[in-house]
């Protein structure tokens, strides 16, 4: 049986639970921390757990019955409380964004590395069958090399979503769109097409005004062999549609699900190649469902890795990094209104939190804050 305690109960400890939830006879939540107990005893009564609760999660690090710890704190919390579970002997499985800097990722990679514990980010979307069955055909080949990816991360959210306290700072939320909603897409994206050379990007607030950050970006990454990816993040688009299009050498396809093949004529104008099509549609109805998938399928993912004695995990600490150095190489390119080569360095301007804090743009003052600390 594997012990599990939570760090954080706000919003996000419960998809976390209600995974845990699904797996009785391999693993158990045994602690809820919360710096206000009286928000995790509520959490406790309404899922019914047999759990102690403490104010500091300190006092989960010495516990020796604890095998496996979610982090669902604020964004700017992880990095220090994951490397000290870490360095404890805890697994760790945190929520996204990873970290706020690039420095901070490294300090928890190196913790994990130390310690011989899996360090594991939430991501997901990767757990969901439409995405897998993306990857499921796009890693068969029959779609050929990708020349161009559009990528867009659609979400709309009203001005009272920035009052919470820590939200739309880049002291406490780390960054606006990009980092907190376009991060999956952006780590979809890396996973199906590897990382890009270098990234254009502008970033811009259109129609927040109680909010430091962005909430709307559009970048440009630039691969190898001469394709493209266009990545719009936002918090402004109404119906929050989503979808990745990815246009191979021999066909599209994309998630909502298309698929659409061209052959040339003689003369070079296209028409459409049936037979391929049928033929990417025929190997995806052969892709087998997942059995749990989101906040479950990471959950189940960590939890077989541990039974099995591996640290090997769909979404280790090291593809956490990259999605972070992409995003970091979205905020540096719109800022310093240049191309940003990768893999960035730890000269770059962004790569800590103090970096990030003196260069990064303020697009208004946070004004509201209608939730205090005391009511997170």
């Amino acid at each position: 049986m594997i012990r599990v305690a939570i760090i954080g109960t706000g919003s996000i400890s419960r998809a976390h639970l209600q995974a845990y939830a699904l797996f009785p006879q391999r693993c158990e939540v045994v602690a809820l921390a919360n710096r206000h107990v009286e928000r995790a005893n509520r959490l406790k009564e309404e899922f019914l757990l047999d759990c102690t609760v403490t104010e500091d999660y300190h006092e989960l690090l010495h516990n020796k019955d604890i095998d496996l710890i979610s982090i669902c704190t604020p964004p700017h919390t992880h990095a220090k409380i994951a490397a000290d579970c870490l360095l404890a002997g805890k697994h760790v499985l945190v929520e996204k964004p990873m970290a706020m800097s690039l420095e901070e990722c490294d300090r928890m990679l190196e913790a994990a590395d130390k310690a011989g514990r899996i360090l594991s980010v939430i991501g997901q979307s990767r757990f969901d069958d439409s995405i897998m069955k993306l990857k499921h055909i796009l890693d068969s080949g029959l779609a050929g090399r990708i020349l161009h990816a559009q990528v867009e991360a659609h979400w709309w959210r009203g001005s009272s979503y920035y009052d919470m306290w820590w939200r739309g700072t880049w002291e406490q939320e780390g960054g606006g769109c990009t980092l907190n909603h376009g991060v999956h897409h952006i780590d979809l994206l890396q996973w199906m097409m590897g990382m890009p050379q270098s990234i254009q990007a502008v970033i811009s607030n259109a129609a927040h005004s109680n909010s430091e950050v962005e909430d709307l970006s559009i970048a440009i990454f630039s691969y190898e062999q001469g394709g493209l990816a266009q990545v719009t993040s936002s918090v402004v688009h109404h119906g929050e549609e989503r979808q990745i299009v990815l246009q191979g050498e021999h066909a599209s396809i994309s998630t909502p699900w298309k698929v659409v093949a061209s052959a040339s004529r003689p003369d070079g104008f296209p028409e459409r190649n049936e037979a391929l099509q049928q033929k990417i549609e025929q190997f995806g109805s052969g892709y087998e469902p997942l059995k749990y998938s989101g906040h479950a399928g990471q959950i189940n993912d960590i939890l077989l890795a541990i039974e099995h004695d591996s640290l090997k995990v769909l979404i280790d600490g090291r593809e956490g990094r990259k999605v972070i150095e992409l995003i970091t190489a979205i905020y540096e390119a719109a800022t310093m209104r240049r191309s940003v080569n990768l893999p960035l360095s730890t000269d770059s301007l962004f790569y800590t939190r103090e970096g990030l804090l003196a260069n990064a743009p303020r697009f208004h003052k946070k004004e509201i804050s209608a939730l205090s600390r005391e009511e997170e």
